[in-house]
């Protein structure tokens, strides 16, 4: 009986994504990339938006098809206010979007001796002004497009981090960014409501840069009270969580194994 009503409620779960339009920057990151599919496989077709990495973004769409969702894959550089617009303009079939999720990021590890003006205005600018200003090219589309008072809500999910809390040394400059997207995410979620419900999510450690030292990853180890690192289905989970919940907004879910405490 147990089984039963768990198979259930993971059809109800899928059911209610089913057809839904997500917009997701950064796909073809590591974890942008893992996102992207958890949507599709929940039932969303996605605009799957990249920087420079044509190749991988076709091959997610050609992933997603495979899935029976409807998938595009769209170039943009989210610095530049003009190109946030056309990704929008862009996506043609795939608007009304429904779900926004702001993965594209940068993650610089930046000494302060070595700061330069032009780096720091690299790193917030995508990292936190981008997500404000997709935020906006979003919720004006999901505007026109809800002209029914029936419509669904729409979901902001930033993808923060957990050194938005536990910053890190020689990181100031990402940890910044992050920690200005959990304040726009609250701001954000007060400016929206109630028809846009925003959220951010804080994943702990999943995946490394290739050159991370092994004693570096063993230090990591030891601020995580779960004594391991985050398995990427737990990561899109919550993901999948944040997209489906109606009644909740402004929060940040941490999904790190207790780093953040």
């Amino acid at each position: 009986m147990y089984s039963l009503i768990a198979r259930f409620i993971l059809i109800y779960t899928i059911m209610e994504l089913k057809d839904k339009v997500a917009v997701i920057t950064g796909s073809t990151g590591a974890l942008g990339s893992e996102l992207t599919l958890a949507l599709a496989r929940a039932g969303c077709h996605c605009v799957c938006h990249y920087h420079d990495n044509k190749q991988k973004a076709d091959q997610l769409v050609t992933g997603i098809k495979a899935l029976g969702r409807d998938a595009v894959a769209i170039k943009a550089d989210l610095t530049k206010e003009p190109q946030i617009d056309a990704l929008f303009e862009s996506a043609g079939s795939l608007i009304p979007p429904r779900i926004l999720v702001n993965s594209a990021s940068v993650f610089p590890r930046t000494p302060l001796c070595d700061i330069t003006s032009d780096q720091a205005r690299s790193v917030l600018g995508l990292n936190l002004i981008a997500c404000i200003l997709t935020a906006k090219a979003f919720a004006k589309a999901v505007k026109q497009a809800s002209n029914d008072t029936d419509a669904p809500l729409a979901k902001i999910i930033n993808i923060s981090d957990t050194a938005a809390i536990k910053p890190w040394k020689n990181y100031s400059l990402y940890c910044a960014s992050k920690a200005g997207l959990t304040g726009a995410t609250k701001s954000l979620a007060k400016e929206l409501a109630p028809e846009i419900l925003v959220n951010a999510l804080a994943p702990g450690i999943a995946t490394w840069p290739d050159d991370t030292p092994a004693e570096d990853k063993k230090r990591q180890l030891s601020f995580i009270p779960a004594n391991r690192f985050a398995k990427m289905e737990e990561i899109t989970a919550a993901l999948i969580f944040l997209s489906q919940n109606d009644y909740m907004t402004g929060q940040t879910l941490a999904v790190d194994g207790g780093r953040s405490i």
